[in-house]
């Protein structure tokens, strides 16, 4: 029997997100531009926690938590957390909020329950839905599929009453066939008008503007718990996804829509994306599926729109990733784009509570599951 012993030093710390990546200790020392009997030192806690700087650098090669990388460091330093000091200083408020804290002696889950409501405050949503749907045939001939019935609301006013449950109140639409029937108060809406030509990936960046800060990008054919978003939105990463690890059942006696066509995602040990698209064959198992949403930090916009603009430019009237040219682009092949550039997209991880309505067979069959569950 093995016992888990809980990492409480810096070096230990730093040590295991080194040993993870594979990153030897010259290799990391060189990177960080530091010794590495000096780094040596420091894992073992003979050193403290290097200055602030070297912190930022670690924090992004090792895709560290925040939080906990600057609280070991300040811990090993005997001092605050080195990202708090200049923000206890430059902002004096802060001072009043710890002190509001020790008054009313709130609990490590109240000011986490705090934490939680803020973030839905401060977080933004956009959905995408330009798109025709015409595998689903008669239903949306003159309908886009997001307006589909499911017991007096639509799949669109169904999203709109989970995120805004979860405190999301800020959201937008991409909207393009038929956009005429989207019409809901309080929403933001973007046009793509030339949603015959492109795809999901491009047609999101018709909301470009609405695309910064904290925010969730999503598919407009997903019925989800709001648990899912629930989720979602206490992943700390700059760019997350969330995938669904008991995703085969979907697939059982599912013929309009086969397992060879879902977004299939493999992961590493740190719920890390290494590859995803349409990569499910009889050789090449997968670890779950991408459900069509994902979020982003401040920071991780910028990179989701420095990329995108990037590929654009190299990529415009080009094959792109799978996708047979980038205005056919699907958000996997960005993603995909990203990993193999580097760029740290962190999987979010649940087990059911969503379905895909994708075909007359998603639909017809997600009604009778409504209708059941209803009565």
């Amino acid at each position: 029997m093995t016992t888990k012993h809980k990492i409480t030093t810096f070096g230990a710390y730093l040590r295991r997100l080194r040993e993870k990546q594979g990153i030897s200790l010259r290799e990391l020392a060189k990177k960080l531009a530091i010794s590495a009997p000096y780094l040596n030192d420091i894992e073992k806690d003979k050193r403290r926690a290097p200055r602030f700087e070297v912190l930022c650098t670690i924090k992004k090669i090792l895709d560290a938590d925040s939080e906990k990388i600057f609280d070991l460091a300040g811990k090993s330093r005997n001092s605050i957390a080195s990202d708090i000091e200049d923000q206890l200083l430059e902002r004096p408020e802060i001072v009043s909020l710890l002190r509001a804290i020790n008054f009313f002696s709130l609990s490590e889950r109240q000011i986490l329950a705090i934490k939680d409501s803020m973030t839905s405050l401060n977080t933004s949503v956009i959905i995408i839905a330009a798109g025709l749907g015409s595998r689903l045939k008669n239903y949306t001939n003159n309908l886009p599929k997001c307006m589909l019935d499911f017991g007096g609301k639509t799949l669109l006013q169904r999203q709109i009453e989970a995120y805004k449950s979860c405190g999301l109140n800020s959201i937008s639409v991409v909207r393009g066939f038929k956009k005429e029937k989207i019409n809901y108060p309080d929403i933001t809406y973007f046009e793509n008008k030339n949603f015959n030509e492109n795809n999901i990936l491009n047609s999101l960046f018709y909301a470009e503007k609405a695309l910064n800060g904290h925010v969730i990008v999503a598919y407009s054919d997903i019925l989800f718990e709001k648990e899912v978003v629930e989720r979602l939105l206490k992943s700390e990463h700059d760019i997350s996804i969330v995938v669904d690890i008991d995703w085969r059942g979907y697939y059982v006696n599912r013929k309009e829509h086969p397992i060879e066509e879902a977004e299939n995602v493999i992961f590493d040990a740190n719920n890390k994306v290494l590859e995803i698209g349409k990569i499910h064959t009889n050789k090449h198992d997968v670890h779950g599926e991408f459900i069509g949403m994902m979020k982003f930090s401040p920071r991780g916009s910028e990179i989701f729109k420095k990329q995108f603009h990037r590929a654009k430019e190299l990529y415009w009237n080009k094959p792109f990733q799978r996708a047979k040219l980038f205005q056919k682009a699907y958000l996997t092949d960005i993603i995909q784009d990203m990993s193999d550039l580097g760029v740290p997209i962190h999987c979010v991880i649940i087990e059911r509570g969503w379905k895909e309505i994708d075909t007359v067979e998603d639909y017809e069959k997600a009604l009778k599951d409504f209708v059941e569950e209803e009565t």
